[in-house]
């Protein structure tokens, strides 16, 4: 019994120890991007050189030795792996400081060399950096909304990369993170009261992020919001409720969505079978969450992902904020009328038919008559101002 106990503590002993090397940088990172072309061109000596210093976390050795590299052989053939792994070292190094230095680089490596296979990766780099400062969705939305365009960036440019794939999933999940910010605020709106605030806010989420995994919660509250403004937004309700019919078939809302829908003596669609398909997908491939999880989330800085879809194409087009649906379209649209238009003038019979005024300048005479006209008026004027003085005076003697 007490010869396992001193293996144990011995064991433990020696857990700790690699623990302590390896926090200490003695674990080798190997780099992603070596050449592997045997030569001993000086050249690829120093690249070779700045790999190893690269992988031992001496980051700043490394960037020198690859500067020194670009700056003596400028017509290598190594140039390209030189900028890019000035990129990585930064990369690597992390830190607000190191990160934004890595976006520079990755991103100038792609404006000089945009036709390499590692301009994708750069992009992807790009993408990576602000995701792994993306904050959760009631907090700074700014890194998430970031790493949205970097990797609808890369699925545009480079749609056949091998990072293609990865970076999909990439974007689903912070579209997740982006959708749930938009739920939150429409949300409180709802319960505030404000139900054209919170409408405009749902509509827009619903439309712009249906993978989102509370779209059938938004619809929800979006059509509940509706049903508040009056008769007027009639259609609106029934429109929420049954796309919830349709295209959430699984949710837990569509029992209530039709009662809804038959109350107000609406058709009730046919669930989608493609809808149906999908949801079954995502239940299946759910991530669940473990206890530990569960229990440091409210620690944790970055946001849960595991609620994000796994399937379907995310949406590539820029989330813009569209006008709250009491506000009155023009009447050029079809749907209302306003005070204010604009319009071009199309009949000109007004001004061919009449003289016009500027080609017509009045002759001397008329001038000197309009100004004598105009000196007479002040005289008058003035005769009248002493005649009711003079009368003031009288009134005053008397």
């Amino acid at each position: 019994m007490m010869l396992s106990r001193n293996w144990f503590l011995k064991l433990l002993v020696l857990a700790c120890c690699i623990g302590v090397l390896s926090s200490c940088g003695f674990r080798r990172k190997k780099y992603e991007n070596p050449i592997t072309k045997d030569t001993q061109q000086p050249d690829k000596v120093l690249f070779d050189k700045a790999v190893r210093d690269l992988e031992k976390n001496r980051f700043e050795i490394a960037r020198l030795t690859l500067q020194t590299l670009i700056n003596t052989y400028d017509s290598s053939e190594f140039l390209a792996k030189a900028k890019l792994a000035i990129a990585d070292s930064w990369f690597r190094e992390g830190g607000s400081h190191g990160l934004a230095q890595a976006e520079a680089e990755y991103k100038d490596f792609i404006l000089f060399y945009p036709t390499l296979e590692e301009s994708a990766e750069a992009q992807e780099r790009v993408c990576m950096i602000h995701y792994r400062q993306m904050e959760k969705s009631d907090r700074d939305p700014n890194h998430a909304l970031k790493a949205e365009e970097e990797c609808r960036n890369l699925l545009t440019q480079f749609p056949n990369s091998k990072f293609a794939p990865r970076v999909a999933q990439l974007l689903r999940n912070i579209q997740e993170v982006v959708g749930d910010n938009e739920f939150k605020i429409g949300d409180y709106y709802h319960h505030k009261g404000s139900n054209a605030a919170a409408s405009n806010r749902l509509q827009g989420l619903v439309d712009q992020y249906p993978l989102y995994s509370k779209s059938d919660a938004a619809l929800w509250l979006m059509g509940d919001s509706y049903s508040k403004m009056g008769p007027r937004f009639r259609d609106k309700t029934g429109t929420a409720y049954s796309r919830i019919v349709k295209e959430y078939p699984l949710s837990n809302y569509v029992e209530d969505a039709k009662r809804k829908l038959k109350e107000m003596e609406m058709d009730i669609p046919e669930a989608d079978p493609v809808a149906v398909a999908r949801m079954k997908y995502e239940q299946e491939n759910r991530i669940k969450r473990g206890m530990m999880t569960k229990a440091t989330g409210i620690f944790r800085k970055s946001p849960d992902t595991t609620t994000a879809a796994k399937s379907g194409a995310p949406a590539m087009t820029r989330n813009q904020p569209s006008l709250p649906a009491t506000v009155p379209l023009p009447a050029a649209a079809g749907a209302g009328v306003t005070d204010v238009s604009v319009s071009t003038v199309t009949d000109s019979s007004t001004l061919d038919s009449k003289p016009d005024a500027r080609q017509n300048p009045p002759k001397p005479e008329e001038e000197k008559k309009s100004a004598l006209s105009g000196e007479q008026a002040k005289q008058a004027e003035q005769q009248q101002e002493m005649n009711k003085t003079k009368a003031k005076k009288k009134k005053a003697k008397k």
